[in-house]
Parts: C-alpha cells; sequence; structure tokens
C-alpha cells in the first residue's frame, strides 16, 4: 500500500496525516500545544518549540499505524493563500515536510492552512464531491471568521475568494475570552460547549452587521457585564455561543441571497461547537464534519497534496 503524508502546525495544534488511497482511510496523530493556566494564546516562538518538540513523536507514531511506503508529502505554510499571509509556525511543517519528501525521493506539495481546513470538513461530511462546483465555505476559528466562495480551479483544485468576515473581534477569541473568564482553560471551546448545555435559558441576540461583515467585540463587552453582575457562568456561556451562532446566522442569509443556494460548509475549531451546528444545519441544511476533521488538523492537507498529485498526472 501507498501513503500520502500530510503537516499542519498551527498557531493551537501540531498535526500529521496519513491518506491511504486504497482504503479511503484518513489517518491522524495531533496535540494542543500547552497554554499555562489564565493565557489565551502563544508566542510565536513557543509555539515553533513546542511543534518542534512534537512532530517526530506524533509522526513516529502515525506510521507505526500502517506499512505504507509514501508516495507524497504535502504540508501548510501559510494560514491563507493570499500574499503577506504568514506565521513562524508553519515553517516546522513546512520544513518537516520538505525534508521528508527528499529523503523518500517523492514529491512536495504546498498548501494552506485554510484550504486544508476545507478539504478535511468536505471529506469528513462526505461531500469530495463539491470540489467540482460553487459553494460557500466558513472557516470559524480561534484566528479566522471568514465566508469564502470557493470554486474549482484547474491549477490548484479550488481557489477561495473572500466575501465576508468579522471586523474585529473572531469568533474564536470571543469564546477563548469568555472561557478563560469563567476559569476554563484555553482554548476553552469544548468547555464552554459542555457549560452552555447546563442553562435552561433562551437568548435572541441580535447580530452587530454592516453588510455581509460582522462585528463580535460586543460579545465580549456584554459577557464581561453578566459576569460582574455575578450571572451564573453556564448562562454566560450559552449567550457568548448564541450570540456568535447569531452573527454565522446573518451572514449566512445575506450570502445566500447574493450568490444563491449554494452548499454552505463549515469549518474550523469553532464549528465543533453543538449549539452552531444544529442551528446552522436545521436551519440551512449546512454540512458539518465530525469534529475530529473540523478543529486543526494534517487530514485536509494529506488529501489535497494526493489529490494535486493525480491532478499533475493527468
Amino acid at each position: 500500500m501507498t501513503g500520502f503524508l500530510g503537516f499542519d502546525t498551527s498557531n493551537y495544534t501540531t498535526s500529521v496525516a496519513l491518506y491511504v488511497p486504497e482504503t479511503g482511510e484518513l489517518l491522524q496523530q495531533k496535540r494542543l500545544l500547552p497554554v499555562k493556566a489564565g493565557e489565551r494564546g502563544l508566542r510565536q516562538s513557543d509555539a515553533v518549540f513546542h511543534h518542534t518538540a512534537a512532530l517526530p513523536e506524533l509522526t513516529e507514531r502515525l506510521l507505526e499505524e500502517r506499512d505504507v511506503a509514501l508516495s507524497g508529502v504535502c504540508a501548510s505554510v501559510s494560514p491563507r493563500k493570499q500574499e503577506g499571509s504568514y506565521m513562524p509556525c508553519f515553517l516546522v511543517g513546512a520544513g518537516a515536510g520538505r525534508i521528508t519528501a527528499a529523503t523518500h525521493a517523492v514529491p512536495f506539495f504546498e498548501t494552506s492552512h485554510q484550504h486544508g481546513h476545507i478539504a478535511a470538513a468536505l471529506f469528513g461530511s462526505g461531500r469530495l464531491d463539491l470540489l467540482k462546483e460553487r459553494f460557500l465555505a466558513f472557516h470559524v476559528s480561534g484566528g479566522t471568521t471568514e465566508a469564502l466562495l470557493v470554486e474549482p480551479d484547474d491549477a490548484d483544485l479550488f481557489r477561495c475568494n473572500l466575501v465576508a468576515s468579522s471586523l474585529d473581534l473572531k469568533a474564536g477569541q470571543a469564546i477563548d475570552r469568555a472561557g478563560v473568564m469563567l476559569g476554563l482553560s484555553f482554548p476553552a471551546g469544548k468547555a464552554l460547549d459542555a457549560l452552555s448545555l447546563q442553562s435552561t435559558r433562551t437568548f435572541s441576540p441580535k447580530a452587530s452587521m454592516k453588510g455581509e461583515n460582522c462585528s463580535l467585540s460586543g460579545i465580549e463587552n456584554q459577557s464581561k457585564v453578566m459576569f460582574s453582575r455575578g450571572e451564573a457562568p453556564a448562562d454566560i456561556a450559552k449567550f457568548v455561543l448564541s450570540s456568535v451562532c447569531a452573527a454565522l446566522d446573518a451572514m449566512a442569509q445575506k450570502l445566500l441571497e447574493q450568490y444563491g443556494d449554494l452548499p454552505l460548509l463549515f469549518s474550523g475549531g469553532v464549528s465543533s461547537n453543538s449549539l452552531i451546528r444544529a442551528h446552522m444545519t436545521e436551519r440551512f441544511g449546512a454540512l458539518f464534519a465530525p469534529p475530529a476533521f473540523s478543529a486543526d488538523n494534517a487530514a485536509g492537507v494529506a488529501l489535497i497534496g494526493y489529490l494535486k498529485m493525480q491532478q499533475e498526472k493527468k
């Protein structure tokens, strides 16, 4: 059997994945970067250190799962595919990918972290067929809250055109800041989701919009007010997630009015949230991958590399 290896070293997670075309499996090993209690992120120098320490072990563990001959390697080398998109942490995965490809005498391909998210979400939702169509993709995470018009591209599988975004705070930032304020560990998405399920209150927040773009800074401000009043942590958690969901709902409505009834795909760590998944699926028939393919991962990166190699052969 052959396998295609993918590396992704984001600002949150060290991840390596193996796509096995003969079986259709996408195997992963990944590890969250450690963040000290009470802090809301890492410096890039610390992220680079942790990636460098974790990647060899994770790669060894992954390759022990399947006895394969590598046919190629792909790595995410930037947050997005646009000029000026750069973060030092991606150098770790890119360097590991190039070395691995050179020592195995196999092709090396580059992609972006955002492209990897979209490909993983398509795979996880069973809709790789959308790579041949236009669709709207939401990338919702700690560093990004963007809506993209995705279209097929002969040279690069697909291209992403930014059509809407948050004008200030990102969804994951609003969630993490509220979580840390409530004493949860960073990143706080999973714990805040669980906490919100304990609330019996119903919130109907109004999204702050400017055209198709949203503003999320008010969520942080209001959650601080609720906290100062001594409101229940579960209610604060549910308010924050309901507010993020309202903004995504408003963005989706406006974009579907503008671009027509296109499929709607969600990727990024925030897309793992149960409230958001339930609401957007019921209201728009939106596509969500399982959490393992929604949060940061190298699965989509490995898949993109394999598909690029197949495209070049044609």
